[in-house]
């Protein structure tokens, strides 16, 4: 199933369906253990009834075994034939006996004490009597009261006469009643008769009732089990069709963009804002950051191409006057405008290593050693460089991409300076602060955040060999930012403009960037 709505509906649809047939299963197991405790509970209180009848002295065949819920077996537990039935058990099977032709007879007395009075009545010997003489004479002076004993505790139970047995055991069964048969739950319960007879009352309940509504609820679930799940499926199905109709939306929305390559179109947001409304949101909004970096791309390309074509035009026009002419080759100019040239190129090049998101090395950078480096490579400015402050700060980062941030801002510095530049550097709380400044006419406060884009230059009437590109300062911010620092633009106490770097202290990771180092130290 390659559609996500299918396979919801699938999931939804199966586990409801195990849940359902679970519970219908649990269920019935507990309806039918219900139902046979109600049986058990029948079955018991009939087989209580007639055993207490048994044990009150009421002869079998006196038995009152109308109205019971069941048949009713009564057994002489000697020999196992029958002493009472219910009338019209025609057949029994689970008992103990399967004997329902109960004998007219009044069963003999089974008690030791009789069978002893047997065995004393039929013995001859004159010597037996006696003892049995001396016996009857230890009984009635209270000396010996085995035999006593032996009459109270009865059977083989140990039940005296009239009580019955409190544990009552429970069986399945079966009996034929008048020429039907039927299954039952028989109550084995056990009593002494007054007249010394073990007997065993089989007392039964039918489950017909028990099987009839547990037949009734599983017939129930057979039929409305497949019914429900088909329901939920189908309620899944239209659920999950309607959730997802904004996703295929989107969908076909950016197949489209993709095919027109027109990252000006939006895919359309729905009006709730679920999860789906926050990705169409989430979508435009990348689209939107697509579309603003291909058209800076696009900006970017445009003036690259601009400001490469001045200087090879110029360096061009002047071979060709030099090939014709010789004698008026501007061979400086030549040679400005290749510098000029070649600066523009390293310059593009690091702007675009910066932007394939190359991580800058990892090293630590003495920033005192670095200005000081730098400042005493820098033969011929225009202005003077006075060092203010130079205090001890050490980063972490790429040498080469740091000097060449401080590089960009003394050229800077020296186009607009009217007369002098200023650096200093010094530690303040867990940054180092590296500063430029110079006594220009400064940035207007508007144009502070403007200046560190890409191309973009306020002396706009200045000549183009007086000023630059328009790159120094956003290749400067794009490697602070890479850095972990930052560069801003304010006002210097000089009157002119006022360039702060920031970077933290330490040997904290560098944020991920390019690392051009070659490109700068080559520039």
């Amino acid at each position: 199933m390659a559609s996500v709505r299918a396979r919801a509906a699938f999931g939804a649809t199966l586990v409801v369906a195990v849940a359902l047939v679970t519970a219908g299963i649990l269920m019935v197991a507990l309806l039918e253990r219900e139902m046979v405790d109600r049986v058990d509970l029948q079955a018991e209180a009939d087989g209580r009834d007639v055993a207490g009848q048994l044990g009150t002295g009421v002869a079998p065949e006196e038995l009152r075994l109308e109205g019971l819920r069941g048949p009713v077996q009564v057994i002489d537990r000697s020999d196992d034939t029958a002493i009472a039935v219910t009338e019209g058990l025609d057949a029994i099977w689970g008992t103990r006996s399967t004997d329902v032709d109960v004998d007219e007879e009044p069963p003999p007395v089974t008690t030791a004490a009789a069978r002893a009075d047997d065995d004393d009545a039929s013995d001859d010997d004159a010597s037996d009597d006696d003892d049995d003489a001396s016996d009857d004479d230890d009984d009635e002076d209270g000396d010996d009261s085995d035999s006593d004993d032996e009459e109270v505790d009865g059977g083989e139970d140990g039940l005296p006469p009239g009580e019955m047995d409190e544990e009552i055991g429970l069986i399945n069964g079966a009996a034929t009643v008048r020429g039907e048969r039927e299954e039952y739950r028989f109550a084995a319960v056990e009593v002494t008769m007054p007249s010394g007879t073990e007997a065993i009352v089989f007392a039964g309940a039918p489950l017909s009732v028990e099987q009839a509504a547990v037949d009734s609820v599983r017939t129930s679930m057979f039929a409305g089990v497949p019914a429900l799940v088909a329901v939920v499926g189908g309620v899944t199905w239209l659920t999950t069709r309607r959730a997802f109709r904004p996703v295929e939306g989107i969908r076909r929305e950016m197949a489209a963009i993709t095919h027109s390559e027109d990252l000006s179109r939006r895919v359309p947001e729905p009006e709730t804002r679920d999860e789906i409304g926050r990705l169409a949101v989430t979508t435009n909004e990348t689209l939107a950051a697509l579309e603003a970096s291909v058209e800076r791309q696009r900006r970017f390309v445009a003036d690259a191409s601009h400001e490469l074509r001045s200087p090879i035009a110029s360096l061009r026009t002047q071979l060709e006057v030099g090939e014709a002419h010789p004698e008026l080759l501007d061979l400086p100019g030549a040679v400005k405008d290749t510098v000029r040239l070649q600066a523009l190129a390293a310059d593009l090049l690091l702007l675009a290593r910066l932007d394939a998101g190359e991580r800058p090395l990892a090293g630590t950078v003495g920033l005192a050693e670095l200005v000081a480096e730098e400042l005493d490579q820098r033969v011929g400015d225009r202005h003077p460089v006075r060092l203010a402050e130079l205090g001890e700060a050490t980063v972490s980062g790429s040498a080469g991409q740091l000097s060449r941030v401080l590089a960009n801002l003394v050229d800077n510095a020296q186009r607009h300076a009217a007369s002098a530049v200023r650096v200093s550097l010094r530690a303040e709380g867990a940054d180092a602060v590296l500063e430029v400044a110079d006594d220009g006419p400064g940035v207007p406060e508007a144009d502070r955040e403007r200046i560190f884009q890409r191309f973009v230059r306020l002396d706009d009437a200045r000549g183009r060999d007086e000023g630059g590109a328009g790159l120094g300062l956003a290749i400067a911010r794009d490697v602070a930012t890479r850095h972990g620092g930052t560069l801003t633009a304010g006002a210097a106490p000089e009157g002119g403009a006022l360039f702060a770097l920031r970077l933290p202290l330490g040997t904290a990771a560098p944020r991920p960037g390019g690392d051009p180092d070659d490109v700068g130290e080559a520039a």
